[in-house]
């Protein structure tokens, strides 16, 4: 059932206090970590929710303070999210290459050429940059580069370039490419382990959850496929394009369309359980969602938090600009960025997870495209890029 967002707006405020009451963690408490957990290895994290559930240093207290800590300015734009391992920080570029920096200088420790566009995030794991390319010609290529040496490992070409992010797990590396093939792939030695035919192109990354990948098409679809055998198990249609990722929470599927609603959606059998209509099209932004709440933006030109259970709207931030990116949570902080053609509303801003209280903006020249935030150890990282004039930046953010 759709929601009038107008509607819930007015009433949002009455229901908010109650519905964070009701929930069983507050958004700043987190399990028990090390700081070796503190990282966003790929997009959607190794949690497939967009959310780092160890970052201290970042909070409501002092993202305020944030200010900018280096920038590195690539060959071309930076239209894929960067993803964050211990000291290094990684992302490619349209200039067709894979870059690797030291996380808090902003110091370039290696690229890789790849010597043709990169729209995707990495994925990092096993010693290795997992990165797919759009490629020179009709086929692309999915790569394996060693993290601390920059050399290539292996490379699988696929049928089709590719904008899609891979995700990494259990050993298999599974990517998507604008042909709508789902590849999945030995993580160690990029042999084939099957492919599934979507039939359209696939934007996003993929979630895996309980030996099961979650996948969306620009047929309007999303399936359910057995991670070992590439087996369908069950699809669900909406009602446009898909070119967001799917995220995976507690038994359920959350998945933005461009025909302006979100979705959640039962991850055992793809029936719907509520919807909600965002006000404009979802496009490549995915939801993050953590202790019963859950956050998603739309080319409307706001930022919803919604009960995760329910889909009743908790609180909305309305921005200047369209919210192109995907939103990322940390320690009772989400993090965002808006663009506009004018780029007069590029924007990276900071809200109160609970209340959507304004903490800190930071104007910027670039449009942000699909990049997302990456949070790891008390710093925000982010890709830009000018599409006319072909450039872009990496930058980093952290604490005063």
């Amino acid at each position: 059932m759709n929601r009038n967002v107008c509607s819930m707006m007015i009433v949002s405020t009455c229901f908010a206090s109650l519905a964070w009451a009701q929930q069983p963690l507050a958004l700043g408490q987190r399990s028990p970590s090390t700081a070796a957990d503190n990282n966003w290895t790929e997009y959607t994290r190794t949690n497939f929710q967009r959310w780092n559930p160890y970052e201290t240093k970042l909070s409501v207290e002092t993202v305020p303070h944030l200010e900018l800590k280096w920038t590195y300015t690539p060959g071309a734009q930076i239209y894929g999210s960067p993803a964050v391992l211990g000291n290094a920080v990684y992302a490619g570029s349209y200039d067709g290459n894979l870059y690797a920096w030291n996380a808090v200088t902003g110091a370039k420790l290696w690229s890789f050429s790849i010597g043709s566009w990169l729209f995707s995030s990495p994925a990092v794991a096993n010693g290795a940059v997992y990165i797919s390319s759009v490629g020179g010609g009709s086929t692309g290529t999915v790569y394996a580069v060693n993290t601390t040496t920059g050399q290539q490992m292996w490379s699988y070409v696929t049928r089709y370039g590719s904008y899609s992010s891979p995700t990494v797990a259990n050993g298999v590396v599974y990517s998507g490419d604008w042909g709508g093939y789902l590849y999945a792939l030995n993580a160690r030695t990029g042999h084939l382990l099957w492919k599934y035919a979507t039939g359209v192109q696939i934007w996003g990354a993929e979630a895996v959850v309980d030996g099961v990948v979650y996948v969306a098409s620009e047929n309007n679809s999303i399936y359910a496929l057995n991670a070992a055998t590439g087996a369908k198990m069950w699809s669900f249609a909406t009602g446009s394009y898909i070119q967001s990722s799917p995220s995976v929470v507690d038994g359920v599927v959350y998945i933005g369309s461009d025909d302006g609603n979100l979705y959640a959606l039962d991850s055992s059998t793809g029936a719907e359980l509520w919807s909600f209509y965002t006000g404009g099209v979802v496009g490549q932004g995915t939801a993050a969602v953590a202790n019963g709440a859950l956050f998603i933006g739309s080319l409307g030109g706001s930022v919803y938090s919604l009960n995760a259970s329910t889909g009743d709207l908790l609180w909305s931030f309305a921005t200047p600009g369209n919210v192109t990116s995907a939103p990322a949570l940390a320690n009772g902080v989400v993090y965002i960025s808006t663009e506009s053609p004018t780029g007069s509303a590029n924007y990276f801003y900071a809200l109160n997870a609970e209340t959507g209280a304004l903490l800190w903006r930071y104007k910027v020249d670039e449009e942000q495209g699909s990049s997302s935030f990456a949070v790891a150890n008390g710093m925000l990282y982010i890709g830009s890029g000018n599409l006319e004039a072909g450039t872009g930046k990496l930058y980093a953010f952290g604490v005063k």
